[in-house]
């Protein structure tokens, strides 16, 4: 089957325009059908596009600071590696926001790591898993000595300081594929597929063992560096049976009104500053506080970041613990930390003027949402599957924002633990084979958007789905009756949209698979904040304001039952899952 824009061929959408005029193009763009017919777009050859079929020992899919760790220690545990990645090495994902990176001295700081482990954990009240938390301050200091040999200090752009390592070792790294599909046999994970977005061809990949370093995701929000990331590896994990966890959870950074893709992260970060290293700075911040001013005061609303200034007096609202009320009006740093340039006249575009909330919307605080861990070695419940950094669920900081620069900090140390736990878990097993039957059918799944003939075009999908969990009212400040009602319509686009998706190019294909996951992250939000009837860290509910320490001292953690449907569990704080 093939589909043709030539110039020799005009497009349906040419057509209805000459036939139908403006009329016809605005009433199909309601309806979600794809402006790109109107395009000279190549041709695709859908049945005969190249399979390429690549065996390793170990694949690394992500290349942020996770996927870098992951592919470096797995090398030096002696397995073949290989790092395939939507985007390009050190450059996509949140990585190259990120400009501050935790590292525990201990000679150096005035508190010792049960300390701070402790204080963490009253932070974040509990939510926490002490053992990652730990494992991040414990191992910090070496994975940041390891990035200052690698030049990591020294620009404000990752790429160059990424590729030292990996070109000194020989590791491949494919970029700019899209993986779409986990494979399973027997129970074990063997591998994964997806598809090129420059050349016409789906690959699968034959391997022992699959470190998720994929991130977090979102909604594709407006001035916050996550729009390529949409939860891609939690969704292929959770449709092979993997639990996930944390989709209650929301991120409070904040972004600019004006000038939005300045990349402000509320403390006056932007790319061109190089990273630096940040001491012992432990708060409670970043969750949904500014969220609950703006619902009660409206707009507009100059709010500021935590940290930067004088905010709106806040009456009720999420509960903060008295020991960190005071914590917010300090500077990041910690002892030899860094601290936040100031800006006077000729700052750059972006820094000053009025913040708004919402510019994370679809993302969970750092380490609280993604695949559940069975151990502290990174592992997924599904044997040979394991994820780091954002991708795993290790409520490493918590519910809330704690640490300040933990989060790289604790990608890094994740990334080299999986690698290196993967790669022995090589060492014990077999490869396994993809079966000709098994990527026939996966190359259908991933294809199928390409060959419907008419459908919704994943950018109105995505348009929608915005419309319905953005509002402060449905995805911050929560009320069970219109999260229901918003559950609603997420499960019509889950089961009317999503099997309607069309793409007329591979630009469009993946961006059919980024729809698709978001909307399964978004029903997993959604019932897991109506299931959740408390208010606690950074999931606040309007009618159930107080912490309920009865009930809910648990992770909820979700996966697929036996018939395919969506299943909650609890999983109490600081214990290991069942498998």
């Amino acid at each position: 089957m093939k589909k043709k824009a030539t110039k020799s061929n005009m497009s349906r959408r040419k057509f209805i325009t000459l036939a139908g005029g403006a009329a016809s193009f605005a009433a199909m763009s309601t309806m979600g059908m794809s402006m790109d017919w109107a395009l000279n777009n190549p041709e695709i050859d859908v049945d005969s596009l190249n399979v390429d079929k690549i065996s390793t020992d170990v694949l690394v899919i992500g290349s942020g600071m996770a996927g870098l760790f992951a592919a470096v220690k797995a090398h030096h545990a002696g397995a073949k590696v290989l790092m395939v990645s939507k985007g390009r090495l050190g450059a996509s994902g949140q990585t190259p926001f990120a400009k501050g990176i935790f590292a525990f001295d201990a000679e150096k700081e005035d508190v010792s790591l049960d300390e701070f482990v402790a204080k963490v954990s009253r932070s974040a009240l509990g939510t926490n898993n002490n053992v990652y938390t730990r494992q991040m301050a414990e191992h910090s200091l070496a994975r940041v000595s390891e990035l200052k040999k690698w030049g990591f200090f020294d620009a404000s752009l990752y790429n160059k300081s990424f590729s030292k390592p990996i070109e000194e070792r020989n590791i491949p790294v494919q970029e700019r594929i899209t993986i779409t599909h986990l494979i399973k046999e027997n129970g074990s994970v063997i591998g994964a597929a997806g598809f090129s977005i420059d050349e016409q061809k789906v690959v699968f990949y034959e391997a022992k063992s699959v470190i998720l370093c994929t991130g977090a995701g979102g909604f594709k929000p407006n001035g916050f560096p996550i729009c390529d990331l949409t939860h891609d590896g939690t969704i292929m994990a959770y449709n092979i049976g993997a639990k996930v966890t944390g989709k209650e959870w929301n991120d409070g950074h904040s972004g600019k009104a004006e000038n939005a893709a300045a990349c402000y992260d509320g403390w006056g970060d932007m790319f061109e500053q190089k990273p630096g290293t940040i001491g012992v700075e432990i708060r409670h911040d970043l969750g949904v506080d500014m969220n609950y001013v703006a619902y009660n005061n409206g707009s507009p609303l100059k709010m500021r970041p935590p940290g930067s200034g004088k905010q709106a007096e806040v009456i009720g609202g999420p509960y903060k613990p008295e020991e960190f009320n005071n914590e917010s009006s300090k500077s990041p740093g910690g002892k030899e930390g860094r601290r936040p340039p100031k800006y006077g006249k000729g700052a750059p575009p972006g820094i000053g003027g009025t913040i708004v909330g919402g510019s994370s919307a679809g993302m969970a605080i750092h380490k609280s949402e993604g695949l559940v861990p069975i151990n502290d070695q990174c592992e997924s419940t599904i044997p040979g599957l394991y994820a780091a950094g954002d991708a795993l669920g290790s409520y490493m900081a918590g519910a809330i924002y704690t640490q300040i620069g933990s989060s790289l900090a604790g990608s890094a140390v994740q990334g080299g633990v999986a690698g290196e736990a993967a790669a022995n878990y090589c060492k014990k097993i077999k490869a396994t084979s993809i079966s000709t039957s098994k990527i026939k059918l996966i190359k259908e799944e991933i294809l199928a958007p390409l060959k419907r003939e008419a459908g919704y075009s994943p950018t109105w999908v995505t348009q929608t789905l915005q419309g319905i969990m953005i509002p402060n009212f449905i995805m911050y400040i929560k009320k069970g009756n219109l999260l229901n009602a918003a559950l609603a319509y997420v499960e019509e686009l889950r089961d009317h949209h999503v099997p309607m998706l069309r793409a007329s190019n591979l630009h469009e294909l993946r961006l059919a698979h980024e729809t698709k996951n978001m909307i399964v992250s978004a029903e997993m939000k959604l019932k897991a904040s109506i299931m959740r009837t408390e208010s606690r860290c950074s999931h606040y509910r309007l009618d159930y304001p107080e912490m309920d320490n009865e009930n809910w001292q648990v992770w909820l953690n979700i996966f697929k039952n036996s018939e395919g449907k969506m299943e909650f569990e609890k999983q109490p704080f600081n214990t290991w899952p069942t498998v």
